[in-house]
């Protein structure tokens, strides 16, 4: 029993979350739309209470009011006919039905009314008139309110003939109403219209708020001046703000790396002239190789932690990029191929991004012996495949060797040579351009790393 209650009482929860769902999924995503919904939507339902009020209390009103004048002047003339002295007065009794009362009638022979017409779907009309026709004179009768679009025709059985009347529809019915809801309709519009260029104009700024922050964010130039309402224009004063401390971190880093090179440079230096002035033999050599490995791992070190700081974004040939890649991998002696689809000019920070794909090249070369490089340029972003033949990568282990200093133990030997920075970087650059490194198969048969960043 009390399972049977609670059931009862979350199915109304269960029905209004399936609600909110259906309808959150089909609201608009967009802040101008939504905006513009909140706007409108009270305008309209507040449009639709006043037409269903309108029509109610007015149209209604005032077509059953002049339907019922219209029967009155009928009956009055029915009255009228039955206590004519003779039949020639009816001559008279048309003329006079026309020039004082806007009818049209005639009295027409003995004969039987036509047959009844369908009736329309929604005629206040129709129903109005047949409702006083029947309530004040009480006779079988046959209306036409459809037939002709601005007339209506009456016919009523009478006791020696057939009284027919011809008259204008707007003396039975309400024809200016639609003047109101034109009115209204243009009044809504013209609404909606200012509410759409008011909305834009706040919108704008915002827009060019979300397009500094991309352009920031891809190392690009950001000339960005806060306009908008107050909340937006604090927004982007907060972001100007930001921007002027990422700045001046980013120098001073870069200002800081700049002297730990310097000196850690000229440390090395005299080692290798006093290496110099000792002269040749077996240690020595030993010695030296071991300066170099110090001096490669120096830099290393130092491309990422200095990372693609203070370098702004420029238009980049692709074409020309890969190229270079694959002569330096081919005087390695490693087969390349290049296969580029779009159009080739990016505009991304050079040198960082070259480095970038030349890490991802210089890891296929260690391990592989054949490379593929494939870029295509679409409207919005730019992907660059880099195939190899090597042993490949455990799929467990592809995100782990994007981590600094991580070595691999099985798949791929342990990066002679090398610092385990290389991936490091080349993610760290993707990521700086709004994008991000990812590794799959290769069709060679080892790995694919992809570099796929915005435009």
């Amino acid at each position: 029993m009390s399972l049977s209650l609670v059931d009862t009482l979350q199915t109304p929860r269960s029905i209004w979350r399936s609600a909110s769902r259906w309808l959150a999924r089909r609201m608009p995503k967009g802040l101008f739309a939504r905006s513009l919904l909140i706007v409108v939507a009270p305008m309209l339902l507040l449009q639709a209470f006043v037409v269903l009020f309108f029509m109610d209390r007015y149209w209604q009103l005032v077509t059953y009011r002049l339907s019922a004048a219209l029967t009155q002047d009928i009956a009055a003339i029915i009255d009228i006919h039955k206590n004519l002295p003779n039949a020639a007065d009816e001559d008279t009794l048309e003329r006079i039905a026309g020039d004082r009362m806007g009818l049209d009638i005639e009295f027409l022979p003995k004969q039987s009314l036509p047959p009844a017409l369908p009736k329309p779907f929604f005629s206040l009309l129709d129903s109005a008139l047949s409702t006083e026709i029947s309530r004040q004179i009480g006779r079988p009768f046959w209306i036409d309110t459809v037939g002709r679009s601005s007339l209506i025709e009456i016919r009523i059985l009478l006791d020696d003939g057939v009284l027919r009347i011809m008259t204008r529809r707007s003396a039975a019915y309400a024809s200016n109403s639609h003047i109101f809801i034109l009115w209204m309709v243009g009044t809504s519009s013209l609404l909606l219209l200012v509410a759409i260029l008011f909305l834009r104009n706040q919108i704008r700024p915002i827009l060019r708020l979300v397009r500094a922050a991309e352009d920031f964010g891809k190392g690009r130039f950001v000339e960005f001046r806060p306009g908008g309402a107050r909340e937006v224009r604090q927004a982007g004063f907060a972001f100007i703000e930001m921007k002027r401390r990422i700045d001046r971190a980013i120098e001073q880093r870069t200002a800081m790396l700049n002297g730990v090179s310097h000196d850690l440079r000229t440390i090395l230096t005299r080692f290798k002239l006093s290496l110099a002035l000792i002269g040749e033999g077996p240690d020595s050599k030993a010695m030296e190789q071991d300066i170099d490995e110090m001096q490669r791992m120096l830099e290393a070190y130092l491309a990422f932690a200095r990372g693609d700081s203070g370098e702004p974004a420029a238009p980049t040939d692709m074409r020309r990029l890969l190229q270079d890649l694959k002569r330096d991998a081919e005087r390695h002696g490693h087969a390349t191929g290049i296969e580029l689809s779009g159009d080739p000019t990016v505009t991304v920070r050079p040198d960082a991004f070259k480095r970038c794909v030349a890490n991802l090249v210089a890891n296929a070369q260690r391990h592989g012996d054949r490379i593929a490089l494939q870029a295509v340029r679409d409207g919005r972003f730019l992907t660059i495949h880099v195939d190899d033949d090597g042993p490949g990568i455990p799929p467990d282990k592809r995100e782990d060797v994007f981590r600094p200093f991580f070595r691999l133990d099985e798949a791929r030997n342990q990066d002679e040579g090398g610092t385990g920075l290389g991936l490091a970087i080349a993610r760290d650059v993707a990521r700086a351009h709004g994008g991000d490194i990812t590794l799959a198969d290769s069709p060679l048969g080892g790995l694919r790393a992809t570099v796929r960043v915005p435009v």
